[in-house]
């Protein structure tokens, strides 16, 4: 398989767990970044193991010898900027979550990457995780059977003790509960459950501590979705919690039901007074060092080497996932349900 050279645009903390997958994979190496602040060649390539040349200038980085992916890694404000001109300068494309803090923003990306037909990789990386890609194999074998019911949330306190919370806390950069960091338990849930949303209600509220009183936007959302055919899902996103970071998981079908790393199956006829454990590794972690990027870049590379879309993660399922998303902020802003 042909080596690919991979450029950065934006050099923080989700651009160094970026580099690091991508140098890490037999298929692609990073040899450009595009940072508004001056860098040292030779220091970027000592640290991060590839010959890499930095640049202030975007145009210049787009055109970059030998160069055919652009990884965004920019703040969610900038991405559609980004994206776009990446696009247009004929680059695939891999865009770190959210895509953008709009729905209209979205739909430019959206335009830009089918008018010049290249291929997309959206930071859901959760979808590789091993945590889900054993439950959606448990779904699959149907141990679970039709599955009714289902909820999937993300309770991470995002506080300063975090990296991102400097920038977080504006709602012209966060965006909300959902869009910052939630977005991966609800586009897991799309996964799991499908993702054929007929309508959203959504309300949010806001933890009284002052840890979190920077935040110009409400840090707790819970969202109930309504699928066709009947079956419900709900999801909450909690930024503002005092606790170890968890990605709880329940589903519920005709023939049994999984609890995070547990289930119970009447196929397998497992005892229904106690629950079976499934032998996975939980999502325990916000920091991007332990999310599963390079599984997720490897199968993008093969992709592109094959001429087809990104699996799991391609633009147009993440396009869905931030539509029921930016229905959800728009119901608990206005206090209505939104169908879709």
């Amino acid at each position: 398989m042909k080596k690919y050279n991979v450029g950065i645009i934006g050099y923080g903390w989700v651009a160094t767990a970026h580099i690091a997958a991508i140098n890490a994979s037999a298929h692609a190496q990073v040899t450009a970044i595009f940072s508004s602040r001056k860098l040292d060649n030779a220091e970027l390539s000592a640290k991060h193991g590839s010959e890499i040349t930095a640049y202030t200038d975007l145009k210049e980085m787009l055109k970059h010898p030998g160069m055919t992916i652009v990884s965004v890694c920019s703040y969610p404000y900038q991405h559609t900027a980004h994206a776009v001109a990446a696009a247009q300068a004929g680059k695939h494309i891999i865009i770190e979550k959210p895509l953008a803090l709009s729905w209209d923003d979205c739909k430019k990306i959206e335009a830009a990457v089918k008018k010049a037909k290249v291929k997309t990789c959206i930071c859901f990386e959760c979808r590789f995780s091993n945590q889900f890609q054993a439950t959606k194999a448990v779904i699959d074998q149907g141990l679970l059977g039709e599955l009714h019911y289902g909820e999937i949330d993300y309770y991470h306190g995002i506080g300063p003790w975090y990296g991102q919370f400097r920038w977080n806390t504006r709602k012209n950069a966060g965006g909300s509960s959902l869009l910052t960091a939630g977005c991966h338990a609800l586009d897991a849930l799309l996964m799991c459950m499908g993702s054929d949303v007929t309508e959203v209600t959504s309300y949010d509220t806001k933890s009284k501590s002052k840890i979190f009183e920077p935040y110009e936007y409400t840090t707790s959302s819970v969202t109930i979705l309504k699928f066709k055919g009947g079956r419900i899902g709900k999801c909450a996103a909690i930024v503002d919690c005092l606790q170890p970071y968890y990605f709880h998981t329940h589903l519920v079908g005709s023939e049994g039901s999984l609890l995070d790393n547990k289930f119970h199956s009447m196929k397998l006829h497992t005892n229904k007074n106690a629950w079976s454990t499934l032998a996975m590794k939980m999502l325990d972690s916000g920091d991007v060092s332990d999310h599963p990027y390079q599984a997720q870049f490897d199968k993008f590379f093969e992709s592109i080497s094959a001429g087809v879309e990104m699996p799991l993660t391609s633009l147009k399922d993440a396009m869905r996932s931030h539509e029921v998303m930016f229905a959800a902020d728009k119901s608990a802003a206005t206090g209505k349900s939104v169908r879709l």
